[in-house]
């Protein structure tokens, strides 16, 4: 248990210096002009070479599941709607100040992101970031990334974690509620 509280100790610091660096701790507005889930959806057939022709700009917003920083780059993945899409960020391409923001970031956290759809040499489709915006801070942290939730009794009284960590789950209740929406 304390070392639970000590993340959270540390997500709360992290907030405090993203609120020094000059943004707020819980902006009220974002304009995106996409979604993750049709971005995912319109453009998963396209290949390097027509996403580089295109030229594709967007602007989109979501939850950060994951994180991998490179150095002066860094990796993440985005998740909206059921969806996910790769984010790659480059200091030199966004600059200090948010590429500072992107290093107190957390898995969990929301934030909105613009720039242009390219793939990766691994074949993922990805938002190469050439602007960063917070949107929230996940003070409490995500369950496990491999094991998700495992306890029952956790998933039942905590039922929003489950429908956060398990696609599966999600998938369940949005149909559920979509054959209740029309029986009723």
């Amino acid at each position: 248990m304390k070392n639970e509280g000590d993340h959270i100790a540390q997500r709360y610091n992290k907030l405090d210096r993203i609120a020094g660096l000059g943004y707020q701790k819980y902006p009220h507005k974002f304009e995106s002009t996409d979604t993750v889930d049709s971005l995912a959806e319109e453009y998963s057939s396209f290949s390097a070479e027509e996403l580089e022709k295109l030229a594709r700009k967007v602007k989109t917003a979501g939850r950060l599941i994951s994180l991998r920083g490179h150095g002066k780059a860094g990796f993440g993945h985005l998740l909206s709607g059921g969806s996910k899409i790769q984010i790659y960020i480059r200091q030199d391409k966004v600059g200090p100040e948010k590429f500072e923001l992107f290093q107190l970031l957390d898995v969990g956290d929301y934030i909105g992101v613009g720039g242009t759809l390219l793939r990766t040499r691994t074949g993922e489709l990805t938002i190469f970031v050439e602007d960063l915006e917070f949107l929230a801070k996940a003070l409490l942290p995500l369950p496990e990334k491999w094991h998700g939730l495992a306890d029952v009794e956790t998933r039942y009284r905590q039922r929003y974690l489950d429908l956060i960590a398990n696609s599966g789950v999600r998938e369940v209740f949005e149909k559920r509620s979509r054959i209740i929406s029309e029986m009723r």
